[in-house]
């Protein structure tokens, strides 16, 4: 049996390019708004746009990693979402233009850019030959110099794979996703570092980078559960393919990164405060007091506790719709996490919100989207010629 033409119909077309243009013009505003924010509170808003900025690089590259650990792995579960992960990938060229603002924040976001302040302290004289402006701007480059690369070819060979067929793709496909995915742990760890724990250059962690990669794969199989299940709805271009099967297959791995981004966070609270280093344990006592612990709490209780108990259900995990809200609440959750992450590190006298916390992850989202969306119209909703595509349609189970 053929496999069934999964382009994008005109109808849905039509309905893509609206939210595209809508996404577009709300990303625009809420920039725009940034940006106006920014001429009087210019500190504000580099901090709010990093932490916004981290959420949307690692969906991004938390998709690269899932499309490249389904084509290591197998399994009916990473098909059904590869096109959906293949589009995350090539916004990375939108992401590297929205990382200049980043750059320019430099002297705004890190003590160590400052040389008068590494002068005057020792710890930072001793991280000046790797926290250094020159340097971390050529490690940036290095990353993304990569993370395109993988990303060119994960695209180019699969859409010639669509064009053509032949397992001699795959296998290239295959071949490509080990030293892929070797790059991606490796460069994700250096960015966590470069990027977010830098702010705060006298702590150390060396579970960080972990911290970050499990939530990268969280928030990106957060969005993949969310938009397929919206596909798969009535009328939809994926009604009656995507089964409970393909749900629970991903929701299992919704669980399983909750899982992960708990311990690795567990494990480094337990082991920094049974440490009880003086180089270490500032950072926990920020987030520990001055109203940052109900964040912390919160994200105990919704990244991790109320999820958790949520996808041990069987049933939970076959139902699109209860799954989206799960994903959905993930999702924000990421946001939470990340803010905590970042904003007490500028706000040790206690925990402060500004306007622009909001505004800035509406303002990349929407740029994003519409990226995503321009993407996703490019090519059918399936691969095509992926010789384990029918079968992994008929484990879907979309009759059930």
């Amino acid at each position: 049996m053929s496999a069934p033409d999964f382009t994008i119909s005109p109808p849905l077309g039509r309905n893509l390019e609206r939210v595209q243009q809508r996404s577009l013009i709300v990303g625009a505003v809420a920039l725009l708004a940034c940006v106006i924010g920014a001429v009087f509170a210019p500190h504000q808003f580099f901090r709010s746009y990093l932490y916004s900025y981290m959420f949307y690089i690692g969906l991004t590259l938390g998709c690269m990693a899932l499309a490249m650990l389904q084509y290591l792995s197998g399994g009916a579960w990473g098909i059904v979402i590869r096109r959906i992960t293949e589009s995350a990938t090539r916004t990375m060229w939108l992401l590297l233009l929205l990382f200049i603002p980043i750059l320019i924040g430099i002297p705004s976001l890190y003590s160590w850019s400052h040389p008068e302040v590494v002068a005057a302290d020792p710890i930072l004289k001793h991280k000046h030959l790797y926290l250094n402006v020159p340097f971390f701007i050529g490690r940036a480059v290095l990353y993304f110099a990569g993370w395109l690369i993988f990303a060119h070819f994960i695209n180019k060979w699969s859409h010639q794979q669509d064009a053509g067929g032949g397992r001699q793709l795959a296998r290239r496909l295959q071949l490509l996703s080990g030293p892929g995915l070797v790059f991606y742990g490796l460069s994700v760890t250096f960015a966590a570092v470069d990027w977010v724990m830098s702010i705060e250059p006298h702590w150390f962690s060396t579970i960080y980078g972990l911290l970050f990669i499990a939530g990268q794969g969280l928030s990106a199989l957060a969005f993949c559960i969310a938009l397929l299940v919206i596909l798969s709805r009535e009328g939809g271009p994926l009604e009656g393919v995507i089964g409970p099967a393909h749900l629970h297959d991903i929701g299992k791995l919704m669980l399983t990164f909750t899982m992960l981004w708990a311990y690795f966070s567990y494990s480094q609270f337990l082991i920094i405060w049974a440490g009880n280093l003086a180089d270490e344990i500032p950072w926990y006592i920020e987030r520990l007091r001055g109203g940052w612990q109900w964040i912390g709490l919160l994200l105990v209780a919704f990244h991790f506790a109320f999820p958790f108990a949520l996808l041990l259900s069987r049933s939970v995990k076959r139902s699109g719709r209860t799954l989206v809200r799960i994903a959905a609440l993930i999702i924000i959750m990421r946001f939470v996490d990340l803010f905590w992450q970042v904003a007490p590190g500028f706000h040790q006298a206690g925990f402060q919100v500004h306007w622009m916390d909001f505004v800035a992850p509406v303002g990349i989202g929407g740029l994003w989207l519409a990226m995503f969306l321009f993407q996703l119209k490019k090519w059918p909703l399936m691969p095509l010629r992926d010789a384990h595509l029918q079968e992994a349609l008929a484990h879907g189970g979309a009759s059930e």
